[in-house]
């Protein structure tokens, strides 16, 4: 069985609990993961050593115990087919080249751990097969074909992707070399104010699921501008200079002032108190340039019903009208006209 090597993202963490206990290595896997992947895919990972237990490698008929630390790669093979799935698309533009979608709270953008199927990219082969267009697959990995950039399973927004090798080749020189312009509209407990955090990102030390500011990270840059508070939340404008994985989401916590809803990085009693089911986080407006023309374009998605309702029952209706900070600055004018922030 050949393998592809996906990225660090797709290794998964967790604890053996009493109900695996005393199961063998292989079958605990299976249990967990069924029916998305089959009892032989996880004797083949254990075989070449994506599997751990307790750090070691271990055999498929290894006992596991309560509290056992297991961590795995999630391994690509050429066994695994991606499937075209019909699935609806809420397009904000399209052409030969391109697309662009409102991706809706729960769409996870490719395949990974917990969601082989019904992903952004299966809706995407499909769309395309009705257009006798057959996408060529993003270089490195047959799973992710015209992916660029991602956005998490529970943020709304625009999302991009390429129909042919030289729009993905284009689009994604723009975001390595930071030429995107990227606009998030955030909810967060506290007020952040207005400002610029340069802090670097890499996996937690000891949760290795999540993100942290850790000294020796990936320099990550976020600019946020306060544009509505009232005593315990704000509503917050984020534009992007790096595009690290949960970035906003890990620096906001970094300032104190954690996304509402969010499960991983955000306060819990507060997200139950209010009853907010996900990080209230919506990727606005994305500016790129076309990867044909040239020409500087902004795509927009509207605030969804369940942010603007937020925003609206915790009373963040007061603009602020102070002018845009410095911070701001290295954008200027170059990707979009000014445009208003949210109306409500």
């Amino acid at each position: 069985m050949n393998f592809c090597l996906n990225e660090e993202e797709n290794e998964e963490i967790f604890t053996v609990t009493s109900q695996e206990k005393n199961m063998r290595l292989d079958h605990c896997l299976t249990a967990r993961y069924s029916p998305t992947q089959s009892r032989s895919y996880f004797q083949q990972l254990i075989e070449v050593g994506a599997v751990l237990l307790n750090g070691n490698v271990v055999k498929k008929k290894t006992k596991v115990k309560e509290g056992d630390i297991i961590s795995l790669h999630f391994l690509y093979n050429a066994e695994m087919a991606l499937e075209p799935e019909p699935i609806p698309l809420s397009i904000l533009y399209e052409d030969e080249q391109i697309i662009a979608i409102d991706k809706p709270v729960g769409m996870v953008v490719h395949p990974a751990p917990g969601n082989w199927v019904g992903t952004f990219v299966n809706g995407l082969l499909y769309h395309c097969q009705q257009q006798n267009i057959f996408l060529d697959s993003v270089e490195g990995c047959q799973q992710r074909p015209g992916v660029v950039h991602r956005l998490d399973k529970e943020t709304t927004g625009v999302l991009v992707a390429a129909k042919t090798i030289h729009a993905h080749r284009c689009l994604a020189m723009q975001f390595s070399e930071r030429k995107v312009f990227k606009e998030y509209i955030a909810i967060c407990v506290g007020n952040p104010g207005s400002g610029v955090i340069d802090a670097p990102l890499g996996r937690h030390p000891h949760h290795r699921q999540m993100m942290a500011v850790v000294q020796g990270g990936r320099r990550a840059i976020t600019h946020y501008q306060t544009v509505a508070y009232q005593g315990k939340f704000s509503l917050v404008r984020v534009l992007l200079e790096t595009g690290r994985t949960h970035q906003i989401r890990v620096h906001m916590r970094h300032l104190g002032t954690p996304l509402l809803g969010d499960a991983v990085y955000g306060n819990q009693a507060t997200n139950r108190l209010f009853g907010i089911q996900r990080q209230m986080l919506h990727a606005r407006q994305l500016g790129i340039a076309h990867p044909l023309s040239g020409k500087k374009m902004t795509i927009e998605a509207k605030i969804p019903s369940d942010m603007f309702l937020a925003a609206d029952s915790l009373s963040l209706k007061k603009r602020n009208h102070e002018p845009e900070p410095v911070a701001f600055a290295w954008l200027g004018q170059a990707m979009r006209d000014d445009v208003p922030i949210l109306a409500i």
